[in-house]
């Protein structure tokens, strides 16, 4: 009984730093609820890779770490990007615009929902994870905060910051096909994307730190297309 729940506990741990993220979020500790992003992006990790290895995977399960989801990588990144659209406008009367800040929410729920009723999706994603998409926002107040005024200026601003509420919130749902890190087997032949992702990743993340996570979104997206291209001519 324990060693059947072990997943569906991690799975816990994620929603409660989904949680936790909310609450800080909303008394605006930004950098906060960017580093629980961070640490539920482990327990989201761990309880698919432990919930294969104790070969105890359920449908219960999957429903929980897709409620889950919903919270740390939809509804969490939302009020972040509610947040910082606050931080940009300049007067009351453009405050509604911050609202559309929960269009992420929406869609992460509908990329979730998609993702769960797709068979397609075993062994790649059919638009973009939420996980990454929160990535992406949580990187935000973090490049905000470290480095410097040019980039300050250039993401706390509100059109900026609406466009990518609405491209995000498009590639969650999109029907592009993007590369899964689930490896059959370790040999470069058929994993030559995935091992070129990881290589990139390692390299963008040491030379750019948190400026690397928009630059390995757009890497993803790009080298999918590019691996798509490639299996068409085959």
């Amino acid at each position: 009984m324990i060693r059947r729940n072990i997943p569906n506990a991690l799975t816990c741990g994620n929603l409660l730093c989904g949680c936790i993220g909310v609450v800080e979020a909303f008394h605006n500790n930004l950098l906060l609820s960017c580093v629980l992003i961070g640490i539920a992006l482990i327990f989201d990790f761990l309880d698919g890779f432990i919930a294969r290895l104790l070969k105890v995977t359920s449908p219960i399960g999957r429903d929980l770490d897709s409620l889950a989801d919903v919270v740390t990588f939809g509804v969490l990144p939302s009020i972040i990007m509610y947040q910082l659209l606050m931080q940009s406008i300049p007067d009351l009367f453009g405050i509604w615009k911050a609202y559309a800040a929960f269009i992420v929410a929406i869609f992460s729920a509908i990329r979730l929902a998609k993702f769960n009723n797709d068979p397609r999706q075993s062994d790649s994603f059919i638009g973009v994870p939420t996980p990454a998409n929160a990535m992406l926002i949580a990187s935000l107040p973090l490049i905000v905060h470290t480095e410097g005024e040019f980039w300050k200026n250039i993401i706390i601003n509100t059109n900026n910051l609406l466009i990518i509420s609405v491209v995000m919130s498009y590639l969650l749902v999109m029907e592009l096909p993007l590369i899964a890190l689930k490896f059959k087997s370790f040999g470069w032949k058929g994993n030559e994307a995935r091992f070129i992702l990881i290589g990139l990743t390692v390299l963008l993340l040491a030379t750019l730190k948190f400026l690397a996570i928009p630059a390995i979104l757009i890497v993803y997206v790009l080298l999918s297309v590019g691996d798509n291209a490639r299996k068409k001519r085959i």
